[in-house]
């Protein structure tokens, strides 16, 4: 794993970009956009999956980063089943639903590696380092 700089240099994060950039063009192109309360939900759910990876990163600590790549966790799975309701109720196609149920589980994978990687670390963050220690 390379060297994490900035929120923006986790793959997870930038995957979950995407994923809010393709619920986005859902809200634009598809029957979902008229149906306000299951859009808004989508929107919380894609947005909260990059949010949390940037707020616990923000956190400096790998505890407190921990919990919030599972709460981001948590909302790519909420995402999930969102999508099923869309496709249940016929405001997206069957590719649409594919393409970002399969966006969610890559998501997901992501995630958990990072916090299985955070885990087995025993850097304890960069909140926690004494000055001068590169």
């Amino acid at each position: 794993m390379g060297k994490i700089e900035k929120f923006e240099d986790i793959d997870a994060w930038q995957l979950a970009r995407i994923i809010c950039q393709k619920t986005e063009k859902l809200f634009k192109n598809t029957a979902l956009g008229k149906n306000f309360k299951l859009r808004d939900q989508m929107e919380r759910s894609s947005g909260s999956i990059m949010d949390n990876i940037a707020e616990g990163f923000g956190r400096g600590g790998n505890k407190e980063f921990h919990n919030f790549l599972s709460f981001s966790k948590g909302s790519s799975s909420e995402l999930r089943s969102q999508l099923y309701r869309a496709l249940d109720k016929g405001l997206i196609s069957e590719a649409q639903f594919n393409e970002l149920k399969n966006d969610c589980n890559q998501a997901e994978n992501k995630i958990g590696a990072f916090i299985h990687y955070l885990r087995k670390s025993d850097l304890k963050g960069i909140k926690f380092k004494k000055p001068g220690n590169e």
